[in-house]
């Protein structure tokens, strides 16, 4: 059984997204229980993975044992693995959470909610586990298709943010689709770690070059990377909590992942860093990115708006650490796909919570949280401390390897993008806590402010986000073991 893991990974969810469509139609309270299964045997399976990955490297899967390049393979290093269980740990603890809010905004459309649900999570996994470049856009389709239609139930502004997002995402994957093909056109194959063996003598070769831009250009509009990040506040802030909940912290980082593997493994850093000069603009657009974003959320009245904001900065931060080219930026940015993705969890589970509660996400209903909400309010302090980068939560860490990097590589400017937008974050942040904590809510003046009841989110939204919450310091304080057992060995020896 432990041999198909990499194929269960994938198999699982996509038979479990037919099964839940099924039920709809005959018993819809079965939805919610196939759906947190299938999720729970992916979560165990991406586990079994990391740790048999650890112990003995590189897992090869051939599906069907059709061997490459006629048939698809399944690339499993210690990269990939981290996160495969990152994507299955975040996506199930927000359905999890989910449950009452689904339950409460779309009655009997659940089931529709759940098997699209499942199914962009198989697009996501199947992006990450694949070592095939065409695969890999089949796999970004069923993600897109699904989450287009997922950010289209919200509310009334989602449908039109969501056809915005539908024209950015198809350009996006076309852009993609257009670099694999000069790729098959130049290499004669579509599995990743061939193409790596061909390109050293096709390094000079202008369909190589094409290849490259257009592949980096269609990632980086579906990561929402600064210029092309228009499409994201929209869409992640009038969409369902729920749905926000599974985008935000996984769709931009599973691009960033996709960009990175085709640094390290189908180009290789020596054509990326080396042959073109390229890295030193994009480190400077990855600055751009991080300022304009910041500056963006500081002008939003609304807590999820200001999040989305923070979101496409954090995309800056890992696109910037990714390109500086040195060991410690690149560790950094690996580092900072699976923290950003439980911070941005963790934050996007507390609006989720807001919501349920009080109605509402903008400033004003934000007030007399800390009093009517304490533990939703404690979580989201943890959460935007990680996010600020103060230690020992784990989004310290990541910048810390991200600063290091930039120091290492002379980049000044990237460096100072760091420290200013977790400058700006401190006030972001900081502004939230104070309307929460300091100003009455509407029906509750002078003295009677502090007898206020407590009127929490339900237990089963309310764990998940605890156990987010707690996983942010765990993380902080084993970094030392995720650095050294996993990330270093993901990262080729060649790139100092």
């Amino acid at each position: 059984m432990t041999d198909h893991y990499p194929s269960l990974l994938v198999v699982v969810p996509l038979i479990s997204a037919f099964i839940i469509s099924a039920a709809g139609w005959m018993n819809r309270r079965l939805c919610f229980p196939i759906a947190v299964a299938a999720l729970s045997v992916a979560t165990y399976c991406a586990f079994g993975l990391l740790l048999r990955v650890m112990d003995q490297g590189v897992i090869v899967y051939h599906l069907g044992g059709w061997p490459p390049p006629w048939g698809i393979a399944y690339y499993i290093d210690h990269f990939n693995a981290l996160v495969l269980t990152a994507v299955t740990v975040v996506s199930l603890l927000n359905l999890i959470a989910s449950q009452k809010s689904i339950a409460r905004e779309l009655g009997e459309k659940t089931w529709a909610f759940y098997t699209l649900y499942v199914l962009m999570v198989t697009g996501l996994l199947g992006m990450v586990v694949t070592g095939d470049a065409f695969n890999l856009y089949v796999m970004l389709e069923i993600a897109s298709l699904t989450g287009y239609a997922l950010i289209a139930m919200g509310e009334k502004r989602a449908p039109l943010a969501a056809l915005n997002y539908v024209y950015m995402g198809t350009i996006g994957a076309c852009f993609y689709l257009l670099g694999v093909g000069y790729l098959y056109i130049v290499t004669g194959s579509l599995n990743m770690v061939d193409i790596a063996g061909n390109l050293p003598a096709l390094y000079q070769s202008k369909a190589v070059l094409v290849a490259f831009i257009v592949c980096m250009i269609g990632l980086w509009l579906k990561m929402a990377f600064f210029p092309f990040h228009s499409w994201l506040p929209n869409a992640y802030t009038f969409t369902l909590s729920a749905t926000a909940g599974l985008v935000a912290p996984l769709m931009t980082k599973v691009m960033i992942y996709v960009m990175i593997r085709f640094i390290l493994t189908v180009f290789t850093p020596k054509f990326a860093f080396a042959t073109i000069a390229v890295k030193d603009p994009i480190v400077w657009l990855a600055v751009i990115a991080i300022v304009v974003s910041a500056i963006l959320a500081l002008a939003q009245r609304n807590l999820k708006k200001m999040l989305c904001y923070v979101v496409v900065a954090e995309v800056g931060y890992m696109v910037g650490g990714a390109w500086l080219g040195n060991r410690a930026g690149m560790t950094g940015a690996i580092l900072h796909i699976v923290n950003d993705a439980l911070m941005t969890l963790c934050v996007f589970l507390v609006v989720g919570n807001i919501v349920y509660v009080v109605k509402g996400y903008a400033f004003e209903d934000l007030k007399g949280l800390f009093r009517k909400m304490p533990f939703t309010m404690g979580a989201f302090v943890i959460g935007a401390l990680s996010i600020i980068g103060v230690p020992p939560t784990c989004g310290f860490f990541s910048k810390w390897y991200l600063i290091t990097g930039a120091i290492d590589a002379g980049h000044y400017g990237f460096m100072a993008a760091l420290l200013f937008s977790s400058l700006i974050s401190v006030v972001l942040f900081f502004r939230v806590i104070e309307i929460s904590y300091y100003e009455p809510s509407g029906e509750h003046h002078g003295h009677e402010q502090h007898t206020e009841k407590m009127v929490e989110a339900p237990l089963t939204m309310l764990v998940p986000l605890l156990i987010v919450t707690f996983g942010l310091i765990l993380m902080g304080m084993y970094t030392g073991d995720i650095v050294g057992r996993i990330i270093q060995f993901a990262i080729p020896v060649e790139l100092v």
